[in-house]
C-alpha cells in the first residue's frame, strides 16, 4: 500500500512539475519524502524477516531434547569443579561425587579417625 502511495505521489509530482502547477508540485514533493522513508523502512523490515525465515531450521530437522541422565550431570559437574559436583549430586539425590557412606569418612579430618 505504501509503495502504491509513493508511486502515485511521484507520478503526480512529476506531472505537476512538467505542467507548471507549482503549488501541487510543492505539496507532492513535501509528501514524497516521508513516503519514501516509510517505503525504505518497510522494505528493510521485510528483507530481514525473509532472512530470518530462511535461517530457521525446518521442523523435521530440529533436534529433540533428550533428558540428561544423572551420570551425565555428574560428569559435567566434575568438569566444573568440586563445589559444582556436590551441588549436582545433592540435586539428583546422591551423597556426593563418590557417593555412599564412605563419603562422610573421607570428609572428616584425620585426627578424628578411630584406630
Amino acid at each position: 500500500m505504501v509503495a502504491l502511495l509513493a508511486l502515485g505521489d511521484y507520478l503526480l509530482w512529476n506531472w505537476s512539475l512538467s505542467a507548471s502547477h507549482d503549488v501541487l508540485a510543492l505539496v507532492c514533493g513535501v509528501a514524497l519524502i516521508p513516503l519514501l522513508i516509510a517505503l525504505t523502512w518497510l522494505l528493510a523490515i521485510g528483507a530481514l524477516r525473509l532472512l530470518a525465515r530462511l535461517a530457521r531450521v525446518p521442523r523435521g530437522l530440529r533436534r529433540v531434547a533428550v533428558p540428561r541422565s544423572a551420570r551425565a550431570a555428574r560428569r559435567e559437574a566434575l568438569a566444573d569443579g568440586p563445589a559444582a559436583t556436590h551441588a549436582a549430586a545433592a540435586a539428583h539425590g546422591g551423597a556426593g561425587a563418590h557417593g555412599g557412606a564412605g563419603d562422610a569418612a573421607r570428609r572428616s579430618p584425620p585426627s578424628k579417625l578411630a584406630a
